[in-house]
């Protein structure tokens, strides 16, 4: 079973009709035993970073997402959240990821919305995927590149696209927005034991 976490801050509608499409029945929840059990986790997210935060720590999420021993995605405002800090609002965040998220210079048009291509995808949840494949970006915060790092964009300075660090993934891109490159990527999510 998968276990798209229900919050505040949600895509999480879209991304279930993405695996739907892909034969992989999931359920949208906020219950921590369905969280649990599940086989794969899916934490997404679009929206406010503090916001977001404080509703996690008001229900006991954000410890449990920490705890978690199964392979978990976090998608955009998803990867944000798994980090340990953010600009936005000054929130103090989940810290899987020891990472900065930084909003992006004020040199360029933000947010970063629309197709963009990666750089040196690598590991297990990039099998198959090769630099210069694109994905669909929506976002005006980027986490910094670090040794966590397992795929890069460019807009305006280079981030990290893509994080992995023991069971945790998580992509700032939208993979159910992303064609076959997204499917592919969601595929290969999956197949995480």
């Amino acid at each position: 079973m998968i276990a798209i976490i229900q919050y505040n801050a949600g895509n999480a509608t879209s991304v279930k009709n993405a695996l739907d499409r892909l034969g992989y029945p999931a359920v949208i929840t906020a219950d921590p035993e369905l969280i649990r059990s599940a086989d794969q986790v899916i934490f997404p997210g679009v929206g406010e970073a503090s916001t977001a935060m404080k509703y996690l720590r008001d229900r006991n999420l954000d410890q449990l997402l920490r705890s978690l021993k199964q392979p978990v995605l976090g998608i955009c405002l998803g990867l944000q959240l798994m980090c340990r800090h953010t600009e936005e609002g000054d929130t103090t965040c989940l810290g899987i990821f020891d990472v900065g998220v930084k909003h992006f210079p004020a040199t360029g048009i933000v947010p970063h919305m629309g197709w963009n291509s990666l750089v040196e995808p690598h590991g297990s949840l990039m099998a198959g995927i090769n630099t210069g494949d694109d994905f669909y970006f929506v976002h005006s915060y980027h986490a910094e590149k670090a040794e966590a790092t397992v795929a890069e964009a460019n807009y305006l300075l280079p981030f990290s696209a893509a994080l992995h660090r023991d069971n945790f993934y998580a992509v700032q891109f939208h993979p159910e927005k992303s064609a076959e490159t997204g499917k592919k990527l969601l595929l290969n999510f999956l197949k995480l034991t």
